[in-house]
């Protein structure tokens, strides 16, 4: 019979894989709701999309787990990019009810069509040897498919980081969200930026959902069900904040997790909880605006 040390680890530790595909997807959502400004509220159908996408390639094409995953985040963003010049790009300036007229559409468009090509039944994807089974960290065994997520997640926090905060394109961005007349006038092409910025958003949604389908599932209702959770974390983090996003999601996967594990009857009562108390002390969020 495991001892409590045992039970509290594992369920830090599959908080922590939970966290990490929050946090992929929601980071997406960040970056086009605080550095760009629009309510994205389709954000999680390009997350379904591009787990769709994944078990497609390896399905019908035999594509290997890694490269059908890195194949669907290109190809969702590049399929990001007509929707981002013709259907976003005209409300920017809108407000944000109207943003969120066209962009809770789009949601239920992409539920109609995901189940009439897909099916409605939930999909799993078949994971390399490599990546099955557990893995030894010294102290404790752990699922490998886990611990493959959290090393993901830190990769990619890091990666973000750098590239909002290190480089000339990330200070391009924040310089163009801060005031895109300025950056225009200093020839920065905002249109162009905002377009690689919100493909860029996409493409790291549709890693997540791809990564998170052992773990969330995957079903025609995804960009539905879990539209809430990411929301909320983009929330509880700040907007445009990769590292309040990092910050939420951790919190917020480990408590959900718990919450479940310790009280399966309560639900997802703990997730919102830390919400309702974070946003009632700081309602920018951890790492927003002031």
């Amino acid at each position: 019979m495991p001892n409590i040390f045992d039970i509290i680890v594992s369920v830090v530790f599959d908080g922590v894989s939970f966290a990490i595909i929050l946090f992929i997807v929601s980071v997406g959502l960040s970056v086009t709701m605080g550095l760009m400004g629009f309510a994205n509220l389709a954000h999680g159908a390009f997350a379904m999309i591009g787990g769709y996408f994944a078990a497609s390639a390896m399905s019908q094409l035999g594509i290997p787990f890694l490269l059908a995953v890195l194949l669907a985040a290109v190809a969702t963003g590049l399929v990001s990019v007509p929707f981002e010049r013709f259907l976003y790009r005209p409300l920017y300036q809108a407000s944000l009810l109207d943003q969120a007229k066209l962009t809770i559409g789009l949601v239920f468009i992409s539920v109609a069509m995901a189940t009439m090509i897909w099916g409605p039944l939930n999909i799993q994807l078949q994971i390399p040897d490599y990546l099955s089974g557990q893995v030894d960290l010294g102290f404790r065994k752990f699922p490998t498919y886990r611990a493959f997520l959290n090393v993901v997640g830190l990769a990619a926090i890091i990666g973000l980081w750098y590239g909002i905060e290190r480089t000339t394109i990330g200070a391009m961005i924040r310089a163009a969200v801060d005031n895109r007349v300025m950056a225009q006038s200093v020839g920065i092409d905002v249109d162009r930026l905002f377009t690689l910025t919100f493909a860029l958003g996409s493409a790291l949604a549709a890693m997540g959902g791809a990564l998170g389908i052992r773990i969330l599932g995957l079903t025609p209702t995804f960009a539905i069900e879990y539209l809430v959770y990411f929301l909320v974390v983009v929330a509880v983090g700040g907007l445009g904040s990769i590292r309040g996003a990092f910050f939420a999601a951790l919190t917020l996967g480990i408590v959900d997790n718990a919450g479940k594990y310790f009280f399966p009857k309560l639900g997802a009562f703990f997730f919102f909880m830390v919400t309702f108390i974070v946003l009632l002390k700081w309602p920018n969020g951890l790492f927003g605006r002031r």
